[in-house]
């Protein structure tokens, strides 16, 4: 999930948008968040589908707008689905957002929350080491921070496997193992600002952060499958490698409103096939297939003028 302030009007009264994407075994699933705090009027778009993986997972985008007669911070709770059948008998859901919305010191507007989205799998061969860099980017340039959720308030047994470290700079890194199946990752991201800075409500009261304080925090919950051995783990032979003119990892990419925005992405694999490509972004997100490139367009609308949308991609291959 992740948060934009819009329209802060001259008594203190404001409209967020947060934007959501949640992954199920199959698309007709759904699921909904609750609010405490500052939970104003509630409008909410019926999540529409990004991506769907036939047989494995559907990730779906949610459009939540709240209208508040305040900036008072409100916190959203994602509670009771089922994760899928994993390695660490992780069962039920649990997820939370802390959206605050206070005026920052440093920047005179409310606060945004960092961007990033995944897709609900990525998938590793059990004998690779793997170092995933989770997109993390703010639009305050606030310092983004992951960590491991704590139990059970963030989620439920949050503790990661042995196979898997997270790091303060979000790179989730996987050691090679012998066993196969699927790992529940729930982590939460949160942005720190890079000097003190106060938060002003509209009632006039203040709050002081220092640069080790998080300002707002976002669930990234996700799974990794470990899949069977490859002979070779350097990319381009069995595990894809990306090849220009996709862009970098961290890319900023600009487009005006009402112009599509087009992602080239290219990519080899010399022993295995490459099969698709999976990505996580808005859901009217068009997927296409050019020049032996895949090609992901995207057309910003009126009401998404000055946000930031994160886009995630891997490419996908089988061993011939």
């Amino acid at each position: 999930m992740t948060y934009y302030p819009k329209n802060t009007n001259a008594d203190g009264s404001l409209r967020v948008v947060a934007r959501y994407k949640l992954g199920f075994a199959s698309c007709t699933d759904n699921d909904t968040w609750s609010c405490t705090g500052n939970c104003g009027n509630e409008n909410t778009v019926v999540p529409n589908v990004v991506q769907e993986l036939s047989g494995e997972w559907c990730q779906r985008e949610g459009n939540m707008t709240r209208q508040l007669s305040s900036n008072d911070p409100f916190q959203l709770d994602l509670d009771g689905g089922d994760w899928i059948s994993n390695l660490g008998s992780i069962t039920t859901w649990r997820a939370v957002t802390v959206v605050e919305l206070r005026n920052r010191s440093d920047t005179g507007r409310a606060n945004r929350s960092p961007q990033t989205t995944v897709v609900p799998a990525l998938r590793v061969p059990s004998n690779c080491r793997r170092d995933f860099n989770l997109l993390a980017f703010d639009p305050d340039g606030d310092e983004v921070k992951c960590r491991i959720g704590n139990s059970p308030s963030e989620c439920n047994t949050c503790t990661l496997p042995s196979v898997l470290s997270i790091s303060s700079s979000c790179t989730l890194s996987f050691s090679p193992n012998n066993t196969q199946g699927a790992y529940a990752v729930q982590l939460v991201m949160e942005d720190f600002p890079r000097q003190a800075i106060t938060l002003t409500a509209t009632s006039g009261t203040q709050v002081s952060l220092t640069t080790n304080n998080a300002i707002s925090k976002l669930p990234v919950q996700f799974a990794v499958r470990v899949d069977a051995a490859v002979a070779d783990c350097t990319e381009g032979l069995y595990l894809p490698k990306f090849l220009p003119p996709t862009p970098a990892n961290g890319a900023q990419l600009y487009t005006p409103v009402n112009q599509p925005l087009e992602i080239r992405i290219s990519a080899q694999a010399n022993i295995s096939m490459i099969s698709e490509l999976l990505f996580s972004g808005p859901h009217n997100t068009n997927r296409i297939t050019d020049a032996g490139q895949f090609v992901l367009r995207w057309t910003p609308s009126a009401d998404e003028d000055g946000e930031s949308h994160p886009f995630c991609f891997v490419v996908q291959a089988n061993i011939r």
